[in-house]
């Protein structure tokens, strides 16, 4: 199962929740839904899916009251941004300059004090230290400035109508029925993100139902308006998927000049003691204070020239909540700054690493031409997509960081089928837009 917003990683990185306004235009309003005559298909569609929904032990009567409303939009807003894609792959140091401010950190550290006791008591269950709760709940809503602005019934049934995502989106939609028909709450209570995500952390309804705790002990699990059923849930919800207490999620590294680039990535593990041997030490040029016996990788979110992190169990279970590298730093980040109180600095940034996301789909039609990979062409820089890279740097004799450059850019416009690679690039300077000043 998939239990939080995973599937949808690279629209997240468009539309974070923390950074959706609170505008509900975007929904109609129920006197405009009404007047819109559904056509044959949707109603076909709609027949279906409650005759599935009560086959599944939903209550007729919930059935009966939820959709006594028509939700139907002929150009439904939730189904534009699930299809949406950005000219450009948003680089980490861009989302993490953008999730991770000043003021969401100041924030962030004044809920862990006020709310302390409640945050002591979870770790004490759960494992989970409180400034990791404390940085999901500011990354998911910003301290709840906002659920999303969308009605989690409405979103979730146009969704599921969409052909795209039908499956994924009606296992949401019947898990959404069911906690309304669990817990009677009104479906206008149930606000959430456009593909459904709801309450103070954005859980999806099926996570709710698997991970959800009475905190408070009313009867009743209300993530939208107790705080303390949400966080004991998120808390819950860390703890059975592997938390391990204690531990940290990692930390920012350096490596030497001669390192092999091809070891990055997730999925190539080694142990604390390996990677010294290696060269890799802590950002501040000191050796890694981890123990030599955990196992850790490599990630460079933006290849050999950005930011390089060493990664921990821990940041695997913060990916298990969102399959995103970027939202699992930005939640690391966000940790370490309620914890060791440092001055907040915004990332760098360096032009080098600004790619669109039509090259991305150029690299990975080369790629699938060429047979060094199986790639989806959808302009998204995922894990397959980076491992398939590093192939092909390897074979266009560039440094294997798996991060896509003008270089390999350059190397592949001038890749001739029957002699390869064998035409020298020139090194890549980024345009200079300022003003040429001659040396006399």
């Amino acid at each position: 199962m998939r239990p939080l917003l995973i599937s949808i990683t690279f629209v997240f990185l468009i539309f974070a929740p923390a950074a959706q306004a609170k505008d509900k235009s975007a929904v109609p309003a129920p006197t405009q839904a009404e007047e819109i005559k559904p056509p044959q298909d949707y109603l076909d569609f709609l027949r279906k899916l409650k005759k599935e929904m009560v086959k599944r032990g939903i209550s007729q009567a919930t059935i009966d009251k939820v959709y006594a409303k028509n939700y139907y939009h002929p150009e439904p807003e939730v189904v534009k941004l699930d299809r949406k894609q950005a000219e450009f792959v948003m680089r980490s140091t861009d989302y993490l300059n953008r999730i991770v401010t000043a003021k969401r950190v100041h924030n962030a550290r004044a809920k862990y004090k006020d709310l302390h006791p409640l945050l002591a008591d979870l770790e004490e269950k759960y494992g989970v230290a409180p400034e990791y709760i404390i940085a999901f709940w500011g990354i998911e809503t910003n301290f709840v400035e906002t659920f999303g602005g969308f009605e989690v019934i409405d979103a979730l049934t146009a969704l599921a109508y969409d052909k795209r995502r039908r499956q994924f989106f009606t296992e949401e939609l019947y898990h959404a029925l069911k906690i309304i028909d669990t817990y009677h709450f009104e479906p206008e209570q149930m606000q959430g993100s456009w593909a459904g995500a709801m309450g103070h952390f954005q859980f999806m309804p099926s996570t709710l139902n698997a991970y959800g705790v009475d905190y408070d002990n009313d009867g009743r699990i209300d993530i939208w308006h107790s705080f303390k059923d949400a966080a004991a849930s998120a808390a819950n919800y860390l703890s059975a998927i592997g938390w391990r207490r204690g531990e940290p999620w990692g930390a920012e590294v350096t490596v030497p000049w001669d390192f092999d680039y091809s070891l990055s990535g997730r999925h190539t593990t080694k142990t604390i003691a390996e990677w010294k041997e290696l060269g890799v030490k802590a950002k501040n040029g000191h050796e890694l204070a981890f123990a030599d016996d955990l196992k850790a990788a490599l990630i460079m979110p933006e290849g050999r020239r950005g930011h390089i992190y060493l990664i921990l169990p821990n940041f695997y279970r913060i990916m298990e909540w969102n399959r995103s590298e970027n939202y699992a730093l930005a939640v690391s980040t966000l940790a370490d700054y309620i914890k060791n109180n440092h001055k907040y600095h915004a990332f760098s940034n360096d032009t080098h690493t600004h790619i669109k996301t039509k090259d991305i789909e150029k690299i990975q039609a080369f790629i699938n031409k060429l047979e060094l990979g199986k790639v989806k062409e959808d302009g998204q820089l995922g894990s397959t997509t980076k491992e398939a890279v590093k192939v092909l740097q390897k074979k266009a004799g560039l440094p294997a960081d798996g991060y896509p450059d003008n270089r390999l850019l350059q190397k592949i416009d001038a890749y001739n089928p029957e002699a390869g690679f064998v035409i020298p690039v020139p090194p890549y300077k980024p345009e200079y837009k300022g003003k040429i000043i001659e040396k006399k």
